[in-house]
């Protein structure tokens, strides 16, 4: 199921989220270092790290969304949509809890501020693993006809264009037999002689 919003031809979501995953994460270990360590150079840090990635994080989730909308309801893939998104504004919420916790003084923040961003990052652990699960898994977010050798995302050709007869020279010439026969994604790739 492809994506709903793309930017040259991936998924926005997909783009978007690693800067709030990423500010969120290395707020946590910087807590983790104050706590160790006593400096408030951690938690100035991750402060700012914080108030950054809930402005990521409201970025991302729009796009996120929608292409969870498209999902086709009573799937194991809406459900699984459905917990990952519920699950990532609870992250939000608990890092926005630790923010507005930290606002006073966020060179000593309170233990509530601290354990609510550990919180927030132990369940963001679990919901990024299901946003893994809906594309490696479930397909979501992956082009109709995605294979190993699909063409540019840039070209104006579909993923699937070769499994689709698009002929051999507007592949740019090369040979069809070095390209899997069957569609990568989305299809069974096992032949009826691997089958155990």
């Amino acid at each position: 199921m492809e994506s709903r919003i793309k930017v040259a031809g991936h998924p926005l979501h997909q783009m978007l989220i690693v800067f709030p995953l990423g500010l969120l994460a290395t707020a946590a270990v910087f807590d983790i270092l104050y706590l160790i360590t006593d400096r408030v150079i951690w938690t100035h840090a991750a402060y700012y790290m914080i108030g950054a990635g809930l402005i990521g994080g409201f970025v991302a989730a729009v796009p996120g969304w929608i292409d969870w909308r498209a999902i086709p309801r009573g799937t194991r893939a809406n459900r699984v949509g459905l917990v990952h998104g519920i699950g990532n504004v609870v992250v939000l919420g608990l890092f926005a809890l630790s923010w507005l916790l930290r606002r006073p003084a966020p060179e000593a923040p309170p233990t509530e501020a601290i354990v609510a961003g550990l919180v927030g990052m132990a369940i963001a652990t679990f919901t990024g693993w299901l946003g893994g699960e809906l594309v490696g898994r479930l397909g979501v977010g992956v082009d109709d006809g995605a294979h190993l050798d699909a063409p540019s995302s840039l070209s104006a050709l579909p993923a699937g264009a070769e499994a689709r007869g698009v002929p051999r020279a507007a592949m740019g010439g090369h040979d069809r037999r070095s390209r899997p026969a069957a569609p990568y994604s989305g299809v069974e790739r096992r032949t009826a002689g691997s089958m155990r």
